[in-house]
């Protein structure tokens, strides 16, 4: 994430198009959307959409203003990175014959990840982590030959005990 990252956790009624329209919103007004998740929450009719935009204090708080707007938003809340558990998952497939096999696997092991398939000339690599964490793991794995990389959008939460489901703080 850059300097300017901003998270964003957005709870919606969970019905169609309404995730067409919140991110229409970002890119009329020009903002690309450098991470997106959507999800579920415990309450089946509420989802929950963690955004993350390069853009100041400023612009979010125009985002923010023109989200509130829409019909389907429920609350919209910045998560600071300070007071939240962030984290996105990545699958790698490296190449990974006879000769390199147990320098990944130590690799895969030094970062806490995990082979979720192996062939004789690659494994695929599970990881969930920081962004640096998995840019890190990244790094270490290109000089094997990467083959394919698919990252998930980060996810994030609240540190404590409070939820931005909790039906009081959906009122």
């Amino acid at each position: 994430m850059t300097p300017d990252s901003q998270t964003l956790s957005v709870l919606v009624e969970n019905k169609p198009g309404v995730l067409t329209r919140v991110s229409a919103l970002f890119s009329r007004r020009g903002y690309n959307i450098s991470s997106l998740a959507v999800g579920p929450t415990e309450h089946p009719e509420i989802s929950r959409i963690t955004v993350v935009v390069d853009v100041d204090q400023r612009r979010l708080e125009q985002i923010t203003k023109q989200l509130n707007k829409l019909v389907n938003v429920l609350k919209i809340v910045q998560l600071d990175a300070r007071q939240t558990v962030q984290r996105e998952l990545i699958l790698i497939k490296v190449t990974a014959d006879n000769a390199t096999r147990t320098s990944v696997l130590e690799i895969v092991q030094m970062f806490r990840a995990k082979v979720v398939d192996a062939a004789a000339d690659s494994v695929t690599i599970e990881a969930t982590g920081t962004q640096d964490k998995l840019s890190a793991l990244l790094s270490m794995l290109e000089s094997f030959g990467v083959r394919e990389i698919v990252k998930s959008g980060a996810v994030a939460i609240g540190r404590g005990g409070r939820a931005i489901t909790d039906r009081s703080l959906l009122s």
